[in-house]
């Protein structure tokens, strides 16, 4: 589908990652960089585009009953707020937020591809092919945010309440908890297990756990050969022969064969007193 020439003339040479009808002829374009938003020509207005990019430090929602707006804050630069409907909120969100993320450096721009952002009130929980991005509070995503790379992930399990099912990821050895509407956590499940189990080659979340379990084992062998590892006896003492090594000290001056030393001239004249007073 062909794009507006005035929407091509402020692309240039970038791609469109995503395009999401907005109603009647109005569209949003989303490029790694930037979201445009284009509105048709009506009675009242001329056909215009608007362009964000998202090099925001918070993205945030205002949800209505048939109206949404989406604010990106610049901060000292300043905010830009675009509207659409209700019904479109979701579908324009998740491209913008994979732009967001990227630009902040969040995510690899290596071709990190976003699978699924969730919306839970004040958690956020962003699902990449990569990673975890999880960020409370009221705005959608901003600088106060917590992520965690597959490659760190050592187990993920799965705890059902009443009201909330609790995600449990093992991270580097810790666990990281955090609880989703049990009316979403059938999909949450879906799209998070999958992913990590795309990311680690494996079938199911069994397959991962001995996965696991196998690379814990290697580990703990490959620590095991060290700490065993035989380096001998030491280097051997720098006389051939230990047996002719002397119990003499080494700064000794006298050895036991020499000559004992000549009588003082005090002890001459005793020896000669003694010897007048015998006779």
């Amino acid at each position: 589908m062909s794009q507006p020439e005035i929407v091509q003339s402020v692309l240039g040479e970038e791609d469109v990652v995503t395009r999401v009808h907005l109603g009647g002829e109005d569209e949003l374009f989303v490029t790694p960089t930037r979201t445009l938003v284009y509105r048709a020509e009506g009675l009242l207005s001329d056909e215009s585009v608007d362009e964000f990019s998202h090099a925001a430090e918070q993205l945030s929602v205002k949800e209505g009953r048939r109206k949404a707006k989406i604010s990106l804050d610049y901060g000292l630069d300043g905010s830009e707020t675009f509207s659409l409907s209700a019904k479109r909120l979701d579908d324009a969100l998740q491209p913008i937020v994979e732009g967001v993320l990227s630009a902040a450096g969040v995510t690899d721009e290596d071709g990190e591809r976003l699978v699924q952002a969730f919306r839970f009130s004040e958690l956020t929980f962003v699902i990449t092919d990569a990673r975890v991005v999880r960020h409370i509070g009221s705005a959608v995503w901003d600088e106060d945010y917590e992520a965690y790379r597959f490659a760190d992930v050592t187990d993920l399990e799965f705890e059902s309440g009443s009201v909330a099912t609790t995600v449990v990821l093992t991270v580097d050895g810790r666990q990281e908890r955090f609880k989703i509407p049990n009316e979403q956590a059938r999909l949450v499940r879906e799209k998070l297990a999958r992913a990590l189990c795309d990311y680690h080659g494996v079938g199911s979340l069994e397959e991962f756990r001995v996965q696991m379990e196998q690379a814990q084992a290697a580990a703990e062998g490959a620590d095991t050969e060290r700490d065993n590892t035989d380096f001998g006896a030491g280097p051997d003492p720098l006389s051939a022969n230990p047996g002719e090594l002397s119990d003499e000290p080494a700064n000794a001056t006298r050895s036991e064969d020499a000559a004992p030393a000549e009588p003082t001239q005090q002890a001459a004249r005793n020896q000669s007193t003694g010897s007048a007073e015998a006779a």
